[in-house]
Parts: C-alpha cells; structure tokens; sequence
C-alpha cells in the first residue's frame, strides 16, 4: 500500500516538473518576440501623439498591452495557483480619442502593464527558460557517455566543457553524467519552483498596488453599505416604534385617562376600559420584544450564534436541520451580521424556493467562519440588484466576507456565506 503511493506520488511528481518544463518554454518561446513587439508598437504610437496618429493606434496597442498581460494573469493561476490582481479604471463610452488615450496612459495599471513588457523579454524570458534548462541539461550529460562526446569534442582533442566538467572521452563522459544526476535531481525538486518564480516576478511587477487599490475599494464600498444599512435599520426601528407600540401606548393613556373620570360614575366602563388598556399594554410589550430581538436577538446574545440559528430554524414552516461545529464563540458584531444573513436566506427559501426541505450547516475552519443553507426547491436563485441575496452579500462584505450561490434550475439551492473570524 505505501509503496503504491510512493510510486503514484513519485509519478504525479515527475508529470509535474515535465510540464512545468514544456510551460517553461512555451512561455519562453512566446514573450521574447511579444514582449519586443508590444513594446516597440507602444514608443512608437506614444511618440507619435503629438503627430494625431497615436491617438489612434494607442488605445488600441494598450489594449493589447492589457490582453497579454491577461493572459500572463491567467496562466499564473492556472499552472501556479498564483493570483496576479488588476485594477483597470473604466472608460467612460463614447470618449474621445484624445481623451482616451490620455485617460488610459494615466492610468497607474496600465503603466504598470507597460513597465512589464521589458521585464518580459529580459528577467521574465530567462526565469521561463530556466525550468526547461533545468530538466533539458542534465539529460545532455547523461547521453554523453553513449556517444554524443564524440560529436562535441574535435580531432584536436579540444575539451567540451559540461558545466564545469572537460569531456575529452569516455571517462570523462561518465563524469559529466554524474553531475547530471545531481543536476537532475535538483531539477527535480526546484523545476515547478522555477516556474512559479516567473509568475512571482509578473506579479511583482504587474501587481504593484493593485491589491492596496483593491482593497481600498472595497473597504469604500462596504463603508458605504454600512452606513447605508444602519441609516435603514434605524428608520426601520423609528416607524416600527412609532406605528406600532407607541401607538398602543398612546392609546392607553387615553384610555387610562377615561377611566379615571368613569371610575365613580360608570364602573362597569370602567372595567372594561382597564380590560383593553391591559391588552394593549401587553401587545405593546410584545411589539417590544419583537424589535429588540430584530435589533439583537436575546438569545444570540445570551447562547451563541449555534441555538439562535436553531431558533430561526424551530420558526420556519418548513422541515430544517441544522448542524453546528463551533468551538467558541466569534465577536459579537460578527455573530450579529452572520445571524441577520441567516435569517434573510433562511427567509429567502421559505417565500421563493419552494422547497420542502431545509439543511443549514455552521462550522468554523481556517480561521474562517462558513455557513451552508441548502434547500431542495426549485432552484434558479442569484444574487443581483434587487435580490435579497444582494443584501447579504453587503452585510458580509462589511467583515470581508463573502457569498456564493450554487442555484441551477431544477435545484437544489446552496447558499454559502464565510466570514474570517477568530473564535474565543
């Protein structure tokens, strides 16, 4: 059994460092003669703005800037994994051409696009090179000794030199596939490494402050979102207090103040006014307790976010399961934004899925909080302007977390929201 896995591991390993190699030296092949082309095309229709020319070929060589950046973006998280991020400001339609090629030169991502079109064809083309190097050499050293000296070495006895090996025969042949073996396991070991250092090096360059930029965006928009949201929440509490309990309290010091001058003069009305009076004060408290837990559920507060959703799921019409594995509790605005999401998809389900069945699961890995609501409805759910879902995805959003949405139609639904947190 172990020997079988070594023999698959050992397998899936050099099926690995052979493609890094081919990858390698397609990606060596490719970005010398591009990265020269994009990068004279662009002097060029730069250095002719002021002719009237570049304002026409620039736009459209930077967009071809851009589509081999992309590309490069692209294949570092296919054959790496490794994201190169990109914050292209938009182009307003129907801009001029002045004004778009102006627009899209002082834009800092294609800059930084630009900038990597020399990096391509120097540092970028040897760091491609240098994994098919890694796995081509040492198979040069090891078919020396078969023979290849021969056509290496001439009749004056002049040394090929193999590294640092002189080969002049067949003893020194078989010392340069010695060192091949070496070079051959190091190749084996450093080859994918290799690689992901040219996708390291473009994310460097291509990169830049795109992730800060990113980041700042989002952090602008989820602001909003939240100031947004408690803007609503508070009207929300404002018209509820005001149509609601208010008006029931309002309506008993009314009655209350009849009954103060029947109480000698009609008791019997009296008695009955305090009957209503008693009635409106305990739906008045109800109101109550209904808005608090709407503001903060008594029992997120007091039991954790675990038994609250199992609260939500003892009050839905439909048949729910829920499972939880959470080892402590998250803090408290956390649990609060995780609950209130619950809720909205929980809700969500019950009114448009038409399922018949519900499955929420809560556990905590990765230092990330992950909740999956999944039901057996009719699927065809997505998040968009107008969708609850929408909602969810900016409350979430306020904690850097995020939403996805499985929904082909026929079902089932799985919502799945994951939100990082620490546990205490």
């Amino acid at each position: 059994m172990n020997t079988d896995i070594s023999h698959g591991t050992f397998r899936e390993r050099t099926r690995g460092v052979l493609l890094a190699a081919v990858q390698g030296l397609t990606l060596a092949v490719a970005v010398l003669p591009l990265g020269v082309a994009f990068l004279v095309l662009t002097l060029l229709s730069v250095a002719f703005v002021p002719l009237g020319i570049g304002l026409f070929t620039t736009p459209v060589v930077l967009t071809g800037v851009r589509a081999l950046a992309d590309v490069h973006r692209r294949l570092a998280e296919e054959w790496c994994g490794i994201r190169i991020p990109a914050v292209h400001r938009p182009l307003p339609a129907g801009t001029r051409p002045w004004t778009r090629t102006f627009r899209l030169l002082g834009d800092p991502q294609v800059r930084r696009d630009v900038l990597w079109l020399p990096v391509l064809f120097t540092a970028g083309f040897v760091t491609a090179l240098l994994p098919a190097v890694l796995v081509l050499y040492p198979v040069e050293g090891l078919l020396l000794p078969a023979g290849l000296w021969r056509a290496y070495v001439p009749a004056d006895g002049t040394p090929y030199w193999y590294a640092f090996v002189p080969v002049t025969g067949v003893t020194s042949a078989l010392g340069a596939a010695g060192l091949a073996v070496v070079l051959l396991v190091v190749a084996y070991r450093y080859t994918p490494r290799a690689l992901a250092a040219h996708f390291r090096l473009a994310r460097k360059v291509l990169g830049g402050d795109a992730e800060l930029t990113e980041r700042v965006r989002v952090l602008t928009e989820t602001r909003r979102d939240a100031v947004d949201t408690s803007a609503a929440e508070l009207r929300r509490i404002e018209r509820d207090l005001h149509d609601g309990a208010q008006a029931r309290l309002v309506a008993m010091g009314m009655d209350l103040g009849t009954i103060e001058m029947l109480v000698e003069h009609d008791p019997a009305q009296a008695k009955q006014l305090l009957a209503q009076a008693r009635k409106n004060s305990v739906e008045a408290l109800e109101e109550l307790r209904d808005l608090v837990r709407g503001i903060h559920p008594p029992v997120l507060a007091e039991r954790g976010l675990g038994d609250a959703v199992r609260a939500l799921a003892l009050r839905l019409p439909l048949p729910a399961e829920v499972a939880v594995e959470l080892p402590g509790r998250a803090d408290a605005p956390v649990e609060s934004a995780a609950y209130f999401a619950v809720s909205e998809v929980l809700t969500n389900a019950v009114k448009h899925s038409g399922a018949d069945r519900i499955w929420a699961d809560l556990h905590h890995t990765d230092g990330r909080l992950r909740i999956t609501v999944t039901d057996n409805g009719r699927g065809g759910a997505a998040i968009g302007a107008g969708s609850g879902l929408a909602g969810v995805e900016r409350r979430l959003g306020t904690f850097d977390g995020v939403l996805a949405v499985s929904s082909p139609v026929g079902g089932p639904t799985m919502v799945t929201m994951e939100i990082p947190c620490v546990l205490s």
